[in-house]
Formats: C-alpha cells, sequence, structure tokens
C-alpha cells in the first residue's frame, strides 16, 4: 500500500479522490439542486468522475516526476473553478458561464460584493491542494523518470468518456432531451456536473457565435409572424393620451414587491412607496402581479427588457455579448416619432455592464455616470453614490434637458450586500442572523426616503404633474440561498413554488391627467412595458418586434415566461419542472393544456434567442421612415450638457457659483424656449472634428 501511495498512479489515484468528494460535498452543501429520487442522487455522485479521470488523465502524458506537478496545477484549475462558481451561486443561485467571464469591467466594482460571499471555512475548499503538494515533495524522489506508457492515461481517459456516456444515459432517463431543454443551468450540473457543464457551455457559446455569420433576411419572418399574432389591440381609452409628455422611469434596485406593506418590528419598511400604492390622490396605477424576468444579466438584463422588449440571453448578458448589435430600443423609437430626449443618470462608473458602448445602439442622447457626480467617501457606498445625493444632484440636470425627456435614474444604495452608514438608517436591521438579509430592510428604507425627497424636488421643478413617472424593481434582491432567513420573516417555509412568488417586483404608473386606476391584478412582466408605453404616447407597438403586451389592454396576455422557462399565468404555474396550482400552490400532474404552455414559452424564449444572437433586427424596418440608429452620433463625456451655474446654485446650494441674480440673468439668456440647455450638437461638431484628426 506504501508504495501504491508513493508511486505516480498512486499519487494520481488521491488526487481525483480529493477532487471527486470535493464536488460531491460542495453539490451537496453549496448548490441548490433540488435533488428528488435515488437517481438524481446517484448522478450527482457520479457525475464529478468523467471529468477528473479526463483531466487529471491528461497529466499522465508528461515526463517523469512532472507528472506530479501537472496534477497538482489541473488540480488548482479545477478546485479554482468549483470555488469561483461557490461563490457567484450564494448570491446569484446560478452558475459562472463563459459570458459572464467576459464581463471583467465590472469586476473591479464589485469587490464588496464578493468579500461579503466569502467565509473563513472556503479554505477547507482547498485543503486538498496542500496535502497534494506535501505528498508530491515527500514521494517524487523515487518516481521514475521515465515517460509512463500511452496505453495507461489512454485508458483512464478512455474510461472517463465511457463513465460520461453512462452518466449522460442515465441523465436522459429521468430528464429527456437534456441537452436540447437548457434554460435552467441547475440541471445540467445536477445531472452532468459543474466541469462538464463548463465544457457544454464552451460549445454552446461556439455554436451561437457563429449564428450572427449564418443569419439572413429569412430568418426574421418567423419571428415578425409570432409577435403580429401576439400583438394586442391598445385601450382605445387610453392610446395617445399622453402624447409629447415627459416620461421619468425609476429603477429600484433590488427592489421585491414583498416589501410593500411590509412592517418591521412594527413599522411599515416603505411608507412612501407604500402611499403610492393605496392614495389614490396620487394617481398611480399599481401592477400587483408583476415579475422580472431577468437572467444572468440582473439589471443589464432588466434595462434590456424594459426598453426593447426582448428578453435577455440565457447566459451572459447581452449588454456586453450583444454590445454591437441593432436595436430598435425605446429612446431611438421615442426620438424618431416624437422627437423626446432620453437620458440615463447613474451614479456609477459610465463601463460597468458596458454601458457606456451599447446605449449608443440604444439610441440614448445623454449617459450621466459618476463624473457628474459628488463620488467623495462620505457620498458613496457599495456600488456607488448614495440615492439621496443621486437625486438630488440630478435635478439641476434634469431641468437643464430639453423636452419632451425620457429620463432613466438608476438607484444603488439597496444592492447586495445591502450596506449602510449608521447615520443613514432609520429603521433596526431584522433579527435572522443573515446579514445581507437584515440589512435588506435597512436600504429598502432608505431608497423610500429618497424618492420621497424625488417626488419633492419634481412638484418644486415644475416637472411631477405634467410627466409619465414609472417605478420598477429590476430583479430579486434576496436569493434562494437565503430561504432559511425569508422563512423565518414570513412564518411559512419559503418552498421552490413560493420564491418563485416573491420573483414580484413593483410596476406603477403614473400618466398626467389620467385617473390612477388603483391595484391592477394581471399577471405581467417586464416585456410588457415597452408595448404599453408606446400606446400611451399614440405609437402602434404592431410596427416593432416586441414580445410584450400593451399593460392596459383588455386583452392583455397574462402569460408570464421566465427565462429559465418557468412560467406564471392566473391560474398555473410551472417551477423546475413541476405544474402547480397558482391559487392553492398544490402540485398538478402534466395535462395538454400544461404541456401546450410551456412549449409556447419555450418557442417564445427561442425567438427571442434567434433575435439577439442572430442580430436579426439589422434586417428588419419597422417603418418606411425608419432609420438605424448610428452609434457615432453619440458620445458621453463631461461636457455632454451645460447645466447652468444658477440651477446649481438652487438645487445644490454651491458657495462657490455666481449670486442667485447672476445666475439667474445668466441661465435665462442662454435657455432656450422651454428652459433647456442644450450643447449636443456643439460636442458632436467636436468629436466629429477630433475623429476626422
Amino acid at each position: 500500500m506504501k508504495n501504491f501511495i508513493s508511486s505516480k498512479m498512486g499519487f494520481f489515484t488521491i488526487a481525483a479522490i480529493f477532487i471527486w468528494l470535493k464536488s460531491y460535498i460542495i453539490y451537496l452543501y453549496e448548490f441548490n439542486l433540488d435533488i428528488q429520487n435515488l437517481l438524481q442522487h446517484f448522478l450527482l455522485l457520479m457525475n464529478p468522475i468523467s471529468s477528473t479521470l479526463v483531466f487529471l488523465g491528461i497529466a499522465l502524458f508528461a515526463r517523469g516526476r512532472r507528472v506530479g506537478g501537472f496534477i497538482i496545477i489541473i488540480q488548482l484549475f479545477m478546485s479554482l473553478l468549483l470555488y469561483a462558481n461557490v461563490v457567484f451561486y450564494r448570491f446569484n443561485s446560478d452558475f459562472i458561464t463563459l459570458p459572464v467571464l467576459t464581463q471583467t469591467s465590472n469586476f473591479g466594482s464589485l469587490g464588496s460584493s464578493i468579500l461579503s460571499l466569502v467565509t473563513w471555512t472556503d479554505i477547507f475548499y482547498f485543503l486538498d491542494i496542500v496535502i497534494l503538494i506535501l505528498l508530491f515533495r515527500a514521494s517524487r524522489q523515487v518516481w521514475s523518470s521515465k515517460r509512463m506508457r500511452f496505453k495507461q492515461p489512454i485508458l483512464i481517459m478512455t474510461a472517463g468518456v465511457l463513465v460520461f456516456s453512462i452518466n449522460l444515459g442515465l441523465a436522459e432517463v429521468d430528464r429527456p432531451q437534456l441537452l436540447k431543454r437548457t434554460f435552467d443551468r441547475n440541471y445540467i450540473v445536477k445531472y452532468l456536473g459543474a466541469y462538464n457543464f463548463t465544457i457544454y457551455d464552451a460549445l454552446q457559446n461556439l455554436k451561437t457565435s457563429t449564428e450572427r455569420v449564418l443569419a439572413d433576411s429569412n430568418d426574421i419572418t418567423e419571428v415578425q409572424n409570432y409577435t403580429d399574432n401576439k400583438y394586442i389591440e391598445p385601450n382605445d381609452k387610453l392610446f395617445g393620451v399622453a402624447e409629447g409628455k415627459n416620461i421619468i422611469k425609476i429603477h429600484l434596485e433590488s427592489f421585491q414587491s414583498f416589501l410593500i406593506d411590509y412592517k418591521l418590528h412594527g413599522e411599515e419598511v416603505t411608507p412612501f412607496i407604500n402611499s403610492l400604492v393605496h392614495d389614490q390622490t396620487n394617481n398611480f396605477t399599481y401592477f400587483e402581479n408583476f415579475f422580472h424576468q431577468t437572467e444572468q444579466g440582473k439589471t443589464a438584463d432588466a434595462e434590456l427588457i424594459m426598453d426593447n422588449s426582448l428578453y435577455g440571453l440565457p447566459q451572459g448578458a447581452a449588454f456586453v455579448t450583444k454590445g454591437k448589435n441593432t436595436y430598435q430600443a425605446l429612446p431611438a423609437v421615442l426620438k424618431q416619432n416624437q422627437g423626446y430626449t432620453s437620458a440615463v443618470f447613474h451614479g456609477d462608473g459610465k463601463s460597468f455592464w458596458n454601458r457606456d458602448e451599447i446605449y449608443k445602439e440604444l439610441g440614448i442622447d445623454y449617459f450621466f455616470d459618476e463624473a457628474y457626480y459628488d463620488m467623495s467617501e462620505d457620498q458613496v457606498i457599495g456600488y456607488g453614490l448614495k440615492d439621496k445625493p443621486f437625486f438630488k444632484e440630478s435635478m439641476p440636470i434634469l431641468e437643464s434637458m430639453e423636452q419632451p425627456f425620457y429620463a432613466h435614474f438608476m438607484t444603488l444604495t439597496h444592492h447586495h450586500p445591502y450596506l449602510i452608514d449608521e447615520e443613514d438608517a432609520t429603521i433596526a436591521p431584522a433579527e435572522t442572523n443573515d446579514g445581507s438579509v437584515d440589512r435588506y430592510f435597512q436600504t429598502a428604507r432608505y431608497l423610500d426616503e429618497s424618492l420621497e425627497q424625488f417626488f419633492t424636488d419634481l412638484k418644486e421643478a415644475g416637472l411631477y404633474e405634467d410627466s409619465i413617472i414609472m417605478l420598477y424593481g429590476d430583479h430579486y434582491g434576496i436569493s434562494e440561498n437565503h430561504t432559511r432567513a425569508l422563512s423565518e420573516l414570513f412564518g411559512e417555509e419559503v418552498t421552490p413554488f413560493k420564491y418563485a412568488e416573491l420573483q414580484r417586483v413593483p410596476f406603477m404608473i403614473k400618466i398626467p391627467e389620467v385617473k390612477g386606476k388603483g391595484t391592477i391584478d394581471n399577471y405581467s412582466g417586464q416585456v410588457d412595458v415597452m408595448p404599453t408605453l408606446l400606446h400611451l404616447l399614440g405609437i402602434k407597438a404592431q410596427d416593432y418586434i416586441q414580445f410584450g403586451t400593451d399593460l392596459f389592454s383588455q386583452k392583455h396576455n397574462g402569460l408570464v415566461a421566465f427565462r429559465n422557462g418557468d412560467f406564471f399565468t392566473e391560474d398555473y404555474a410551472m417551477v423546475k419542472g413541476i405544474f402547480y396550482d397558482n391559487h392553492t400552490g398544490e402540485e398538478l400532474e402534466p395535462t395538454e393544456e400544461l404541456e401546450n404552455i410551456k412549449l409556447k414559452v419555450e418557442h417564445e424564449l427561442s425567438l427571442s434567442d434567434k433575435v439577439l444572437q442572430g442580430d436579426l433586427l439589422r434586417f428588419y424596418s419597422p417603418t418606411e421612415k425608419w432609420e438605424p440608429v448610428n452609434a457615432k452620433d453619440y458620445f458621453y463625456d463631461e461636457n455632454q450638457i451645460i447645466v447652468s451655474s444658477f440651477l446649481k446654485n438652487k438645487w445644490l446650494d454651491d458657495p462657490e457659483t455666481e449670486t442667485n441674480d447672476e445666475a439667474e440673468n445668466d441661465y435665462l439668456d442662454h435657455s432656450s424656449t422651454n428652459g433647456s440647455i442644450n450643447s449636443k450638437e456643439d460636442n458632436v461638431s467636436k468629436e466629429n472634428d477630433t475623429d476626422r484628426k
């Protein structure tokens, strides 16, 4: 036995056992893979074997003592890949894909969030590396300097391929067409393992990268026919009712609907947002069964869906991987149809999620990033600028914009890991002993207070009454890994079905001179927002490729598709492949009706994927007058817009500005008829001159 341990094959065997056991333990305790039967448990135990034999088997081709060095390097690589998935899964309840790894520009802003997901016990996931190094140092002297006969590593790798074939065959018994119906990555990892998933993901990305090259104008026809058939006529009373009105869209970061009316320690967590929902004098309409439909792109997915009525991609974020695609997004549609000026306000770096590039493709005129804000230490926490100074410092810019405008405000403070300074916390944390969950309510209160102040400022600026105002949640804030804490908060077990119900996010809208409709219980999702807005402005949504339907239409389609293939309707739901009665929460046996809904969801998602993967909108012209967006016409820097000292002094009490009288005279002298100061054309000319140089 001692001689075997000291041999190359013994060292290989020990390394293989280590990585196999480590993978199995992580599958059980770190990933929520929903093991439902003995076969699935056996496959979970089996699936690390194939990739372990193949990857470590490569090292056996090395000469002499190098075998041990290569085994350690491969073992380390496999361990790092597995651990990266552990950390990623702790917040995202998902696995890393290659498109996610391309989003390296985001990593710098993720520091505090990643550190909060790392625990000291994680060092045990690398203990095997230490043992292997010590064992290698102790035994390498007795190893032969000769290369092993090729027959041995080839047999080992062949055994790995054979094990994978058996693994896949058994998986297909439990989950037919596993590799064809891959909306949910949890299934692939559960049946085939994390390493085989990475290989599968690489092959899938190689496949999709060729789709744009092979696509042609005929491919858009199937999509157009589908969206034409799905289109629903608008509500006659509301069509065009808000034409030419300003639009103010407020992004509630990580805000889930259960926060509305929730009381913690006897206090309302979000009293101001609650008042918008319940006080009819505010004229807001609240959609209580509105769901986010994001995937790995999270916030970026929400932006894409809301402004394009397309679904995000199954892997990665289209903002990054499809940043050069042709789009027919809401900002460009509004500009070409009704002369709107569009802007995004965001107190973070402009390159995060590739925004400084893809916003140009979406036709967004202005992007006011951290360069426009006071980013001093006391004003920043977590991902960027705190919400209260963010809204306050945005007011002089907003007043300077040419009207009508489409202004998108993206908040940040209510973002994982939900950090908050002591002086900003006005409600005590929850008491579940889960830090991010406990703080979640404190940052939600802070966001609520910042909104109340922003609404006051909009009224003072004269922008409130005459503007469409939308508030929406972008994605979940508390992942499925925190169901224990959620169960404690709600006083009931948070099952997979209950957690799916918690994917509701708020969507509420105020339309000028239109009485609010109170709370509407229609089932809806983020893809429905763009066609709704277009109809309110008197623009026919049918002209554009859109997968949503008008929220105010009496025939609104209430099927809500999730990116992983699950769905909700008024009566039914499918969560992780299981059908439920949406009224009782009871599991249902599959029926022809339910299977047809499932197939419809999969078909719709696949068509949306075709649009993005094949860049199909380059072949489609919605109207005769439509002009494709030219990204070269847009730029974002510190000189996009001139903000007068009068407005700065008005909102920020800036002591360095001129006196009020002097500043106001300067403001009136330079402002346009609608009170805006816009230097866009001058700056475009400057940029064109620079390009020519």
